[in-house]
């Protein structure tokens, strides 16, 4: 009898582990939300086999312009953590931190321990212009905001926010703490990796001078070395005037640049504008990953492209 007994409390206490770890892994998938796809492939490759977090913008849609769908706010409203890059690339997530349950941690991950800003570039050939002063609130958080939010294009960042993602996961689910430290240092020595072989790729195009549809790309040109010398736009949801087109076209030939690259988000009519009449090439960059899968990939596959389409413009114009 007290071996049937003994039995039966093995039994259960086995099925109770078996559930209990069900359970945990369940509600890591179901309770962590990434804004745009470099935040989701880095917290992606961070959580592994432990769980897969929510994204919300799935498809080509501009952070800068997003509108939320019903299907998000019930992603948001389960949620324990939100992994956003900033108010300034999602002003969308202005209001959303305002609605967000007290629950509900919003993790910004510029304000990672060791990630360096950057000042928005506001002089000169990346000046402010005027436009409609039409923007909604949180537009107009981003505008002010003054510093440049495209932190995960330098791998120094990106690495520092592998380390503030795989903490702050330990936090609500320390049951899976050593696989999030092992998956964040297995992700930085690939970052390393990366970061070495762009630079050796860059290297011979590094004085190149280039102009940008907007000021996006100043991280992954400072820690590359590479030669930009304007944008079109300071921000993207900044409408052109007529005066600031011809005014890039003056840089266009004055700075002798080479390239102006456009993005996928907007119409190739603008480039071809900046461009005509000029020995300069044109050429795209997705700062973002507007156009990749979403995935553990994707953050590689992004910088690689970037180097990749600066490199097929740049070393081929004279």
């Amino acid at each position: 009898m007290y071996r049937t007994i003994w039995l039966g409390t093995r039994i259960s206490a086995a099925l109770a582990t078996i559930l209990l770890s069900s359970i945990s892994e369940t509600c890591a998938e179901a309770s962590v939300v990434t804004t745009i796809k470099p935040v989701h492939s880095l917290v992606v490759q961070v959580m592994g086999s432990t769980g897969t977090p929510e994204l919300l913008l799935t498809g080509a849609e501009s952070p800068h312009t997003y509108i939320m769908k019903p299907s998000d706010a019930s992603k948001l409203g389960s949620a324990t953590l939100v992994f956003r890059m900033s108010a300034s690339i999602e002003p969308f997530t202005v209001k959303v931190a305002k609605s967000l349950a007290k629950s509900t941690e919003l993790v910004t991950l510029q304000l990672s321990p060791g990630v360096v800003s950057l000042a928005q570039r506001t002089g000169g050939p990346f000046e402010a212009h005027e436009h409609d002063h039409d923007h909604d609130d949180a537009n107009q958080v981003a505008d002010n905001s003054g510093v440049d939010g495209h932190v995960w294009l330098d791998p120094a960042n990106a690495k520092a926010m592998l380390d503030e993602i795989a903490r702050k996961l330990s936090v609500h689910a320390p049951q899976f703490a050593a696989t999030y430290q092992s998956n964040a240092a297995a992700a930085k020595a690939r970052i390393d990796a990366l970061s070495s072989d762009l630079a050796r790729q860059l290297q011979p195009v590094s004085n190149r001078p280039y102009i940008v549809f907007h000021d996006a790309y100043q991280y992954f040109e400072k820690h590359f070395g590479l030669n930009a010398v304007g944008s079109i736009t300071l921000s993207p949801d900044i409408p052109l005037s007529g005066k600031r087109l011809s005014r890039i076209r003056e840089r266009v030939t004055s700075a002798g640049a080479v390239c102006v690259f456009g993005e996928p988000f907007f119409e190739a009519k603008v480039i071809n504008a900046v461009t005509e009449g000029t020995p300069a090439k044109t050429g795209l960059l997705d700062p973002e990953g507007a156009s990749l899968p979403a995935g553990p990939d994707l953050y590689e596959t992004l910088m690689r492209n970037l180097a990749s389409n600066l490199l097929k413009c740049l070393a081929h114009s004279k």
